[in-house]
């Protein structure tokens, strides 16, 4: 298992690639002190290579200040997801074809809203305990244990779409931008963890 984090969508044109960029974003501003950082990717279940990111999506990592010109949209392939230390989806569509694709990532796969809630809820019982790891892989490892373990005492969402987040093309910029939101709020606690377990 590798070091990094990947972000999975439908066509990976939106949700996905602004998911990416946001979770480099708030890794470095968590992790800036230490070395090595955590690597973050992104790919789509239906994805046609070689595309740019959609243009509302770019405009909007742009005003975050960062430059989207070099991404270009991924297929999802099972290697990819064997060699990530964590899989946040998109939907639970999403989450399913990802381990169809590769059933030994499992334990590893979440929706962006699911994991979320598990890490929030992993943080709030003081887990993990801090013990200075601060390689990428042993601090997915770790969150990822954190996670499961905090499952148990959780109760899912009042309503299973819940855990979904909905795809924003065809609509404009303002519903591109409740997307952002949505995917900051699910990613806050998520990196917070990540960050305390090394």
């Amino acid at each position: 298992m590798s070091s990094g984090v990947l972000m999975v969508c439908h066509a990976n044109l939106c949700r996905s690639p602004m998911a990416e960029y946001l979770a480099r974003e708030l890794l470095f501003q968590q992790l800036r002190e230490e070395a090595p950082g955590v690597p973050v990717s992104s790919a789509g279940t239906h994805a046609v290579p070689g595309y740019p990111m959609h243009p509302h999506a770019a405009r909007l990592t742009a005003e975050r200040g960062t430059d989207p010109e070099l991404f270009r949209s991924r297929p999802l392939h099972a290697d990819q997801l064997r060699t990530a230390g964590l899989i946040l989806t998109a939907t639970r569509s999403q989450r399913s074809t990802c381990v169809a694709l590769a059933p030994s990532v499992l334990r590893r796969t979440f929706t962006m809203r699911q994991f979320a809630r598990l890490a929030s809820a992993a943080i709030d019982q003081g887990w993990p305990a801090p013990d200075g790891q601060r390689d990428p892989a042993g601090r997915l490892e770790r969150a990822v244990a954190a996670a499961s373990r905090a499952r148990a005492g959780l109760q899912p969402p009042a309503q299973p779409e819940d855990d979904d987040l909905t795809d924003p093309v065809g609509h404009p910029l303002d519903e591109f931008r409740r997307c952002v939101r949505e995917i900051e709020r699910a990613l806050r606690p998520a990196v917070g963890l990540i960050a305390v377990s090394g």
